[in-house]
């Protein structure tokens, strides 16, 4: 029995060192070659991939756009902790509001954009309700090219502010009733209570939801924005992520495209490293 655990540890080790770490250390090779993907063949080209990149315009542009979707994490914990905030104050019904919450993370980015997309077409749901309510003023074609990125925060801040509520709402919890008690005979208002009680336990709980939601927000920023943008001018709305999947699938130039999944990880790592390294510290 102890034969076939080890036995089977063994071959998921080996397995996962092979497509995860063997596959980085590739992709890390090749970033420094001709690699075209088509033919075996290949030279070694040292760094000039790397300047040939940091030079684009497209993968500047690529890189802002990317940072720009990363604004939907703040904007996503702070939906979810005003939705956790008006949870705790014993709503009746709470069960039915987490689900309705709850029910857009459930759904796949692909999805999620193909909703939306329609919704945001010039005769969609949207300027159908703002020229119901007399506000056809507003009235736009939401997903046009010079309004895509703004656009798409939209149903990333929909679907992922629910998950955030979720979390802080479990760490509101968790805050003790009698220091919440104590603090209201001292004369504190509910602000007071929140800013001074409740929020200095949801440190912890905020740094966390904030890594997950950059790891979803990372993923949305090719399945969401490719679902939506398809058919408008290559390179306006392009991320990181897309432009990996261009220049390595769509172009062939397999090394350019590995340059950039190379800097993708370096940007991931120094997002998440420093979270792993404060969760260790906090656990010892």
């Amino acid at each position: 029995m102890e034969r076939t655990t080890l036995l089977t540890v063994l071959v998921l080790f080996v397995l996962a060192a092979y497509f995860v770490y063997g596959m980085v250390t590739w992709n890390v090779v090749i970033s420094f070659t001709d690699w075209k993907g088509a033919i075996p063949s290949y030279n070694f080209v040292g760094l000039s991939n790397y300047s040939a990149v940091i030079k684009s315009d497209l993968f500047g542009r690529s890189l802002l756009n990317t940072f720009i979707l990363f604004s939907a994490i703040p904007l996503c914990l702070a939906a979810g902790l005003f939705l956790a905030f008006l949870l705790n104050q014993r709503v009746k019904g709470i069960k039915i509001f987490t689900i309705i919450f709850l029910l857009p993370f459930a759904f796949s980015l692909v999805v999620t954009g193909v909703i939306w997309s329609w919704m945001f077409q010039p005769d969609g749901a949207i300027n159908s309700l703002l020229r119901s309510i007399r506000l056809g003023f507003f009235a736009r074609d939401w997903i046009s090219s010079s309004a895509i990125l703004a656009s798409v925060l939209i149903p990333i801040i929909w679907q992922f502010s629910g998950y955030s509520a979720l979390v802080l709402l479990a760490g509101l919890k968790s805050v003790p009733r009698k220091e919440i008690e104590k603090a209201r005979k001292k004369g504190m208002n509910w602000w007071q209570i929140f800013w001074k009680v409740e929020f200095p336990r949801l440190r912890i709980p905020l740094l966390s939801c904030a890594v997950v939601i950059f790891v979803f927000v990372l993923k949305a920023s090719f399945d969401l924005l490719w679902t939506m943008a398809r058919g408008y001018p290559p390179g306006s709305y392009y991320t990181l992520p897309i432009l990996v999947y261009v220049e390595a699938y769509q172009k062939m130039n397999v090394a350019y495209g590995a340059v950039i999944g190379n800097i993708l990880v370096g940007i991931v790592l120094a997002i998440v490293l420093p979270y792993v390294w404060f969760s260790y510290r906090g656990h010892r």
